[in-house]
C-alpha cells in the first residue's frame, strides 16, 4: 500500500510522485483537444546501456593495427570477433543478433556523439535525455517535448513507460502521461493490488490521492498475462523485456517503451563483465523481436540503443576503460534498412584527452525517430535542424 509519506517525500521532484514499486506519473494530463498528427501506432523501444558502453569492444575495428596497440590486454583477437565486413566486426557475445543482421534488420550507427562532450555520467545522460547542447540546461526530455507538441491518443493507457529504472530520462515532461517501473518483477503484483480508495484531508492530499488513483489505473491497464511462445532470458533485463512485451500485448496503447540495462561503467577488469552484458543485450533483443513478431508488431517497432557516452580507446591500468566520447549504437526493426552507418572510429585522430571524434550527432538519431518514424517535424523539439538518417523503409 502506498504510504502518504512516500508522496510527501517526493513532492517537488519534477512534478512526479512515486508509488511502490517505484512507479511514477507526471501529474499533468494530455489534452484531448489537440489534433494528433504523429503515427504513434509505430512503437519506439529505447534501450539505455547505463554507465557508458565500450564501443570499440562492441563494434570492433579489428583490421586496424592501432586497435590492439591501444588495448594490449583487453583487445579482442581477430579469430574471436564476428566480422560484418573487411574492417568491422562485433563482439562474439552478440552472436544471437547475427540472424537479424543477415535479415537486414540491424543498423549499426558508428561514431555517435556530440560537440564538447561531457565526461560526467550525470551531465552527459542529461544532455542525451533532453537533446540539449553541452552548455544548455533543459527540464523536459526530448520525448516529453514531442508528446507535448503531438500528444499520443488520449485513449492510450500511457504515453511512455520506462521499465527497469525509476528514472524517466527522455520521457520526463510536465505534460505527459509517463510511468516508471523500477522493478519489472513486481509490476504485475502492483496492478493486482491496486485498489481505488477515498481519502480525507486537505486539497493537497486529495490531489496526491487522485494522482495515485491515476497511477493505479494505468498499472491495471498496462499489465497483462499474455502467454508467449517466446522464452525470455533470465535476469533483470530479460524481465524488463518481458514486462515491456506484456504491456504491448495488453493492447491498451503506449507510444514508447524505455528499457534499461545496467553495468556498463567498466573501469576495472572489463572483458568478462562486458561480455556478459553484451550477451544479456543480444538475448534480450532477440526475445523482444520474437515476442513482438508473435503479436504482429515487429514491423511497427523501432528499437534504438543509447548511452551517456562511450569509453576511451586506450585501456587503463586496471584492464578496463575510462569515460570517453563517441560510440556505436544499434537500431533494429522490421522496417530498418540494415548495414553500417556513420564512420568507423578514427583511431588516428584522438583529441587531447585521448578520445574519439564523433561523426553522427546523437540528435540525428532522434530526428530519424521524429521525422521518419512518427512523421512529425523535429526542429522545434530538438532545438535545431539535424539531418535524419536514411535507415528506415517507409
Amino acid at each position: 500500500m502506498t504510504r502518504r509519506r512516500d508522496f510527501l517525500n517526493l513532492l517537488g521532484a519534477g512534478g512526479l510522485v512515486a508509488v511502490s514499486p517505484q512507479l511514477a506519473w507526471a501529474a499533468a494530463p494530455v489534452s484531448t483537444n489537440v489534433a494528433n498528427a504523429a503515427n504513434y501506432r509505430r512503437l519506439l523501444v529505447l534501450v539505455e546501456l547505463k554507465g557508458g558502453n565500450d564501443g570499440l569492444n562492441t563494434v570492433v575495428p579489428y583490421a586496424s593495427p592501432l586497435y590492439p596497440q591501444l588495448r594490449p590486454r583487453i583487445a579482442l583477437k581477430r579469430e574471436e570477433v564476428l566480422p560484418l565486413d573487411e574492417q568491422t566486426a562485433v563482439h562474439p557475445s552478440l552472436a544471437p543478433l547475427r540472424p537479424l543482421w543477415q535479415a537486414g534488420e540491424v543498423a549499426v550507427v558508428q561514431s555517435v556523439g556530440y560537440p564538447q562532450a561531457n565526461l560526467s555520467h550525470f551531465r552527459s545522460i542529461e544532455i542525451w535525455d533532453t537533446a540539449s547542447r553541452s552548455d544548455q540546461y533543459l527540464d523536459d526530455g526530448w520525448l516529453g517535448r514531442a508528446f507535448s507538441a503531438n500528444p499520443p491518443p488520449a485513449e492510450y493507457a500511457a504515453d511512455g513507460v520506462a521499465v527497469g529504472s525509476a528514472e524517466l530520462g527522455p520521457l520526463s515532461a510536465r505534460k505527459a502521461r509517463v510511468v516508471a517501473i523500477a522493478n519489472a518483477d513486481q509490476f504485475q503484483n502492483l496492478a493486482r493490488m491496486a485498489q481505488p480508495r477515498s481519502g480525507q484531508g486537505g486539497g493537497a492530499l486529495q490531489h496526491l490521492l487522485k494522482v495515485e488513483s491515476d497511477v493505479n489505473a494505468a498499472a491495471q491497464r498496462l499489465s497483462g498475462s499474455h502467454v508467449f511462445a517466446t522464452a525470455f532470458p533470465s535476469g533483470a533485463f530479460g524481465e524488463a523485456v518481458k514486462a515491456g512485451c506484456q504491456i504491448v500485448a495488453k493492447g491498451t496503447g503506449v507510444a514508447v517503451l524505455r528499457l534499461t540495462l545496467n553495468g556498463f561503467d567498466t573501469h576495472h577488469n572489463q572483458p568478462g563483465p562486458h561480455a556478459n552484458l553484451l550477451k544479456q543485450l543480444a538475448e534480450g533483443l532477440v526475445a523482444l523481436r520474437a515476442a513482438l513478431s508473435e503479436l504482429g508488431r515487429w514491423n511497427d517497432t523501432l528499437v534504438m540503443t543509447y548511452a551517456e557516452f562511450g569509453r576511451r580507446p586506450k585501456e587503463n591500468q586496471s584492464s578496463g576503460t575510462d569515460h570517453g566520447t563517441a560510440a556505436p549504437h544499434f537500431v533494429l526493426g522490421g522496417r530498418v534498412i540494415g548495414g553500417l552507418y556513420g564512420e568507423a572510429p578514427r583511431l588516428k585522430q584522438l583529441d587531447g584527452n585521448g578520445n574519439l571524434p564523433f561523426a553522427i550527432d546523437f540528435r540525428q538519431l532522434y530526428a530519424t525517430v521524429l521525422e521518419r518514424w512518427w512523421g512529425m517535424p523535429s526542429a522545434d523539439i530538438l532545438g535545431g535542424r539535424f539531418a535524419s538518417l536514411p535507415l528506415l523503409r517507409s
